[in-house]
């Protein structure tokens, strides 16, 4: 004789069959350890309803990630925002036991996440850097120029570290030094390669070529965008276009370089975003019919999880 379900079960049988594939247990982007987004220059975890990683966070955790947004200083060194970073890390590691963590830096995130994966490879899964200027800017290089020449480097970091200041304050990290300059002097051509000559790990071996994919146990990616003007309502793309003269023609998201922004195992180059698509700003604005950035975290997501990472 059958043994029928009792109706509740039944209906619940029936309920969970009903409901989308995205409704049910969705693991997509559950990864082994927690994914830790890390901004970039001027960048934030969020002020007010403004999140630097615009929808990012919410759709890796719907996928089952275990997701931190952390604060580094608006504007300074590589190696400063990388101290705070590890100093964050090894905090989370002793609150939550976590191991290993896979890092996300967008821009200037990406020099910050790549000092703490030279320094203690032991706290880092994996490094995936998303339009960082790896070799430098040439829009730095322009501005370290400037305004050296006019002689206003003082009063033009004084201004700049001001407008650092409020940007930490607003999105509740009050207490962050900023240095502008120090800031800028990385992100120039020569402040990159001395950078890169004491943290060489992922280095591509050739000009615009591809580095190693790992790294003393580190994994190493990249991804970036190559376009400037991708959306007509968005007020940053006219800052960009102004920023893209800069590089003389050659493929660029408005403030990296195409070649720059390579690093470990590249993904992608040349997504049709420019530096701000790149983390789905301004509030998910950008070229009709281009991939959604949001599906590339997804994917990448999902891919450090196939790796086991």
């Amino acid at each position: 004789m059958k043994r029928r379900l009792p109706r509740s079960a039944l209906a619940l049988a029936c309920l969970a069959a009903a409901l989308p594939l995205s409704a049910q247990a969705d693991t997509y982007t559950q990864t082994r350890h927690p994914i830790v987004l890390v901004h970039g220059l001027f960048g934030f975890d969020a002020v007010g309803p403004i999140d630097y990683w615009y929808g990012i966070p919410s759709a890796l955790r719907a996928g089952g990630a275990r997701v931190y947004v952390t604060q580094q200083s608006a504007a300074n060194a590589s190696e400063v925002r990388g101290e705070q970073l590890l100093a964050e890390l090894r905090r989370l590691k002793a609150a939550y036991g976590h191991q290993k963590f896979n890092l996300i830096g967008h821009s200037h995130g990406g020099h910050t996440i790549r000092y703490v994966a030279a320094v203690a490879p032991d706290l880092v899964a994996s490094v995936t850097t998303v339009g960082t200027p790896h070799l430098g800017s040439p829009v730095a290089d322009a501005i370290q120029a400037g305004t050296g020449v006019t002689g206003t480097t003082a009063t033009v970091s004084a201004l700049v570290n001001g407008f650092a200041s409020v940007i930490s304050l607003l999105s509740g990290a009050p207490g962050l030094p900023q240095n502008s300059e120090a800031a800028m002097i990385s992100l120039t051509t020569k402040g990159s390669a001395a950078f890169n000559q004491r943290f060489p790990q992922g280095r591509p071996t050739s000009y615009c070529g591809q580095g190693p994919s790992s790294v003393n146990g580190v994994r190493y990616y990249s991804a970036s965008g190559t376009s400037v003007l991708t959306n007509v309502l968005d007020a940053s793309d006219a800052f960009l276009g102004l920023s893209s003269l800069a590089f003389w023609g050659q493929d660029n998201d408005g403030l990296v370089g195409r070649c720059s922004s390579r690093w470990g195992v590249v993904l992608r180059d040349n997504y049709p975003w420019n530096h701000l698509d790149e983390v789905n700003q301004a509030f998910g604005l950008r070229g009709l019919f281009t991939p959604d950035p949001v599906a590339f975290y997804r994917t990448q997501a999902n891919r450090l999880k196939q790796a086991g990472l």
